[in-house]
């Protein structure tokens, strides 16, 4: 029997407009996309990583009440969510080819500790680093 994380999710505040980011500047591909009422299960995959899946889920009815939902997507507006961690074989080229799709990025690639790391942010807020392991 197979075991292990499966899926791992993120809030945002407009599922479409995440989709759009995950999808049409990172280069993931959607892997569920349904609906039960007004919520909304959706989540995408890297195109290297087809058993991991990242849940694109807006705060809200069902699962949380209108108080924590506006708590939730303001802290994920200020970027106080812990970051997630994009490993990438050359980070800057990476870099380059994101930028020209539009990503914009609060860290250029920086040389540190034998890697190479940049940042950036989706539309939502949440906050990346896209990490180059040493050689």
């Amino acid at each position: 029997m197979n075991q292990g994380i499966n899926v791992v999710g993120i809030y945002v505040d407009d599922q479409d407009e995440a989709l759009a980011f995950y999808v049409g500047k990172l280069g993931f591909r959607v892997h569920t996309d349904v609906r039960n009422g007004t919520y909304r299960w959706l989540t995408v995959q890297h195109p290297d990583q087809p058993s991991f899946q990242l849940g694109l889920f807006a705060p809200g009815p069902p699962i949380h009440d209108d108080a924590t939902a506006q708590t939730l997507r303001a802290m994920v507006a200020k970027g106080a969510m812990p970051p997630l961690v994009l490993s990438v074989a050359d980070c800057r080229a990476t870099y380059e080819r994101l930028k020209a799709n539009g990503v914009e990025f609060t860290q250029e690639p920086v040389d540190r500790f034998g890697s190479v790391d940049a940042g950036f942010r989706d539309p939502a807020g949440n906050g990346w680093k896209m990490i180059q392991a040493p050689r």
